[in-house]
């Protein structure tokens, strides 16, 4: 009976979660088609780029101390909600000494990020609110909830997709085409900067608790080796953008940008299935009953190879939809990015249970290895071969991963 309650909450809560993700995510899609056809190809690719070193800030001015609350609901004697608000001050303290930090060296953080005034401080308070929100959506996750990470998630980026849109619209009629970027940036950011942190406020008032050493050291030794991690996979899919910027130009960034949004198609559906997948996953782990996570893993990993072969096959007609025919190279693009992201959604499992085991220290070590790889590659290959390279040897660090991250996980002691 136990175990049919729990499967019964995990089905609906995962559920909700991934219909709530599809949609919130699904506005991607559907802006694409429209951002494409406003933008030049450099200025779509400008935005991916700033979007890239958004992904690269955060977990590491963040400290990726929200990582430490998937765990921590399964040790003994912690107040769950007050141990996610005291953490969460702690990210705070930490965003805020970085920030300082680029204050001093702001001239030259600006020139190698290519950030101007206001995507310099709208990137920090960015990161701010993004962290409020991540601890609210790992917390309620774990706790098999939904509703109000759902609620929060769809009242910030549904009005910043919108606002977004329509800024670029009034730039274009106004005249001010050079500024279409800025447009985007403060329309999309503003409102989850807000958002950000009315859930800030809202876990301090839940948690009633703002600082606790035995919390932050606790969350400090489980988050900090998963920094090397959190930053590597953030390095492997965005170096290649951030790459071809600077070695090619934003023109074939551009290109490229559109690839990755397609193959980001399936990647939102392999996140939110494995993000509604892992809270019933620990709870069976917690409870001695591993065994009974083999079949319906099976199931994912050969769904989501056909959904992978399907998504390539429509690729031509994915790319005229979103991009337009100035878009045709990225046709060829599709095949080796679905199949890198395809890579990564197989070693998710290996690096759960080295995560649940504490040993993110093996976690680090496997994602490093193929980031360099990754970099170094990319860069042969992107002076050699030309943009387009840089799509398979991102799909060839990923197969990295998946056997780094299969044979660190061997080394488990529940292995013997």
């Amino acid at each position: 009976m136990q175990n049919d309650k729990l499967n019964r909450l995990a089905f609906k809560a995962g559920f909700f979660y991934i219909v709530g993700q599809m949609f919130i995510r699904g506005l991607t899609f559907l802006i694409t088609p429209i951002l494409t056809r406003l933008l030049t190809q450099a200025q779509y690719g400008q935005i991916r780029v700033y979007e890239s070193w958004l992904l690269i800030m955060e977990p590491v001015m963040s400290l990726c101390l929200w990582r430490s609350v998937d765990r921590a609901k399964y040790d003994s004697g912690v107040d769950y909600e007050a141990y996610v608000s005291s953490v969460h001050t702690l990210s705070y303290f930490s965003i805020a000494g970085f920030f300082i930090l680029a204050l001093i060296f702001k001239s030259p953080f600006q020139a190698f990020t290519s950030m101007n005034d206001i995507m310099f401080y709208i990137a920090f308070l960015y990161v701010f609110g993004y962290t409020s929100i991540l601890f609210l959506q790992r917390r309620e996750k774990q706790m098999m909830r939904y509703r109000t990470s759902l609620l929060v998630t769809t009242l910030t980026i549904v009005p910043a997709t919108l606002l977004s849109l329509v800024m670029i619209w009034l730039g274009r009629n106004m005249g001010l085409t050079e500024r279409l970027v800025d447009l985007r940036v403060l329309g999309f950011y503003i409102p989850q900067i807000i958002g950000g942190l009315a859930v800030a406020i809202l876990i301090w008032v839940q948690g009633r608790k703002f600082i606790s050493k035995t919390n932050w050291i606790s969350a400090v030794r489980y988050s900090i080796p998963l920094i090397p991690e959190a930053l590597s996979i953030q390095i492997m899919n965005q170096s290649d953008k951030i790459m071809i910027q600077f070695l090619i130009g934003n023109e074939y960034t551009g290109i490229f940008s559109l690839g990755t949004t397609i193959s980001y198609i399936i990647w939102v559906l392999e996140d939110s299935v494995w993000n509604a997948f892992l809270p019933w996953m620990y709870e069976k782990i917690s409870r001695d009953e591993a065994d009974e996570i083999e079949a319906p893993w099976l199931v994912l990993m050969h769904g989501f190879g056909l959904i992978s072969w399907f998504i390539t096959a429509a690729a031509p007609e994915l790319v005229m939809i979103l991009g337009s025919s100035k878009y045709h190279a990225t046709i060829y693009l599709i095949a080796p990015m679905v199949t890198g992201t395809l890579f990564r959604f197989y070693s998710y499992i290996y690096t759960a249970v080295q995560n649940y085991n504490r040993k993110t220290q093996y976690v680090a070590a496997g994602t490093v290895g193929a980031m360099l790889v990754n970099i170094v590659l990319n860069y042969i290959c992107i002076l050699r071969f030309g943009y387009m390279a840089a799509a398979y040897t991102t799909a060839f660090s990923y197969f990295l991963l998946l056997l780094l991250q299969g044979i660190l996980e061997k080394k488990l002691p529940a292995h013997g």
